[in-house]
């Protein structure tokens, strides 16, 4: 079959192409334009698709043929930097600054001129956060500031990953691993990261087909989760009680 990327409805309710309708080249990329209204968004992520573009592009929606994976009980540390935060006096907490982690993801990295996190998709995510979707993660420092964290959405018992950042090295790592931590606690056994990188493989990512992804998505999507504000159910965590919590990263 030939395959083409489908422009999308001005409807947010239409639904979404088959995503084994998937473009090979580039992986993944199923479909064009829409917008992202909350109804929308969900329904992408509900069924294994996630906007990625640049500013000045189209709204692009992808569903790759590999997909990172993190289990909840299987996010790890490198022992170095188990240590590390142990004595580090940071703290974790949800919910108290999300669009200040929005906004740190969103800041380019060093070598980079440009985000996929425009100011349309700020507005976007801002929006999901006000009707209990997404959430952050926060690491404070031992004085309390904000030195990194993550972001992204909920729905049942799934939680999609969509970005993190560090001030100071290990911040992100540590919001996912708390993350991890919590969710495992909670039930919610995976932790969708989209697409794999170098950092996210050091802490244990699993790469999985595209099938395998949404079968377990669609047995999750549909539980019982939380759809309020995560600043209490999540608490208030140091570095100290999450890291002994971990599994060890394998030897190299």
């Amino acid at each position: 079959m030939s395959r083409r990327i489908v422009e999308l409805s001005p409807d947010p309710d239409a639904p979404f192409p088959p995503v084994d309708w998937a473009l090979r080249d580039p992986d993944g990329l199923l479909a064009v334009g829409g917008d992202l209204s909350p109804t929308r968004f969900l329904n992408a992520y509900r069924n294994g698709i996630f906007p990625w573009f640049s500013e000045g592009e189209p709204i692009l929606w992808w569903s790759p043929s590999q997909r990172a994976v993190f289990r909840t009980d299987g996010v790890h540390l490198a022992h170095r930097l188990r240590r590390r935060l142990r004595n580090s006096g940071w703290t974790v907490r949800a919910d108290t600054a999300f669009a200040e982690v929005v906004a740190g993801c969103a800041a380019p990295r060093p070598g980079q001129h440009g985000t996929w996190i425009t100011a349309g998709m700020q507005a976007a995510y801002q929006h999901l956060h006000a009707l209990g979707h997404a959430h952050s993660i926060e690491v404070l420092d031992a004085d309390g500031q904000l030195i990194g964290g993550l972001f992204g959405l909920s729905f049942g018992r799934m939680f999609c990953a969509d970005s993190m950042y560090s001030a100071v090295s290990g911040a992100s790592s540590l919001a996912l691993a708390a993350l991890a931590w919590r969710l495992r606690d909670w039930g919610w056994p995976l932790i969708d990261a989209q697409v794999p990188n170098a950092h996210t493989q050091r802490l244990g990512v699993d790469i999985w087909p595209r099938p395998r992804y949404l079968a377990a998505l669609t047995e999750l999507r549909d539980a019982p989760g939380l759809s309020q504000p995560w600043s209490d159910a999540f608490g208030h965590w140091s570095a100290a009680q999450v890291c002994p919590l971990l599994p060890h990263a394998p030897a190299a």
